[in-house]
């Protein structure tokens, strides 16, 4: 029988590395696609090259969209500050409608390669607060494939799956460690070095360091000096 297709989001962090190795698991031929959007460091984007191999995807695109070029954001914008402690509201790091151009762009690949399922590692529980990492966004884009695209019209929309999005951190480790995902390969700082060394103060250290902690698993991130 035909292996079904599926567009696995790769952003060469921790939570999408996981989400690869899901789909992987569920008997999805895995397709993984990456974008250099104008975030500050390509760490991130050499790790997603090492995990798309590591976890046996068919394929791995990189899609050059510079979105970053409109600023707004601390990934982006070398001007604004990464913070470096916790604080209230939407944080500096949201990047404006960075899921929305993702999951768009990989919903015209599913279509392109009739792909049965979309994955993107969103969490609504360890996470900045980004508004586009809601359950509720997941379904209100579900909707949109289902009306945007001639799969859709056929009712083969392509399924946004995001089996992470209401697992802590530790749990999401534990899983993608019984799936075979070595963390080792995969950058999750917001402010990495050029060798993919991670600052361990930003908000995306501190949720990784506080997973592995709370997993009791070994923190295999290599920390600046």
């Amino acid at each position: 029988m035909k292996q079904e297709k599926a567009v696995i989001l790769l952003s060469g962090g921790l939570d999408s590395a996981t989400v690869l190795a899901q789909a992987r698991a569920d008997g999805f031929e895995a397709h993984a696609l990456s974008f250099q959007y104008g975030q500050r460091h390509d760490a991130e984007l050499r790790a997603s090259e090492r995990v798309a191999a590591a976890l046996g995807a068919a394929s791995h695109r990189l899609v050059r969209l510079d979105i970053g070029s409109l600023g707004g954001s601390a990934l982006t914008d070398a001007s604004l500050r990464v913070p470096e402690e916790a604080g209230e509201g939407i944080p500096v790091t949201y990047v404006p409608a960075r899921n929305t151009v993702f999951l768009s762009v990989a919903m015209g690949w599913a279509e392109i390669m009739d792909a049965r399922a979309i994955y993107i590692g969103v969490n609504a529980v360890d996470y900045s607060g980004y508004p586009d990492c809601r359950p509720a966004f997941i379904e209100r884009f579900q909707a949109l494939a289902r009306v945007a695209t001639r799969q859709g019209l056929e009712g083969r929309a392509p399924e946004i799956r995001t089996p992470l999005i209401d697992l802590p951190k530790a749990e999401i480790i534990r899983r993608g460690l019984a799936l075979g995902v070595d963390y080792g390969l995969t950058v999750s700082c917001y402010q990495a070095d050029q060798e993919g060394r991670a600052c361990g103060r930003c908000d995306a250290c501190r949720f990784r360091r506080q997973g592995f902690e709370q997993a009791g698993v070994e923190d295999p991130t290599v920390y600046q000096a």
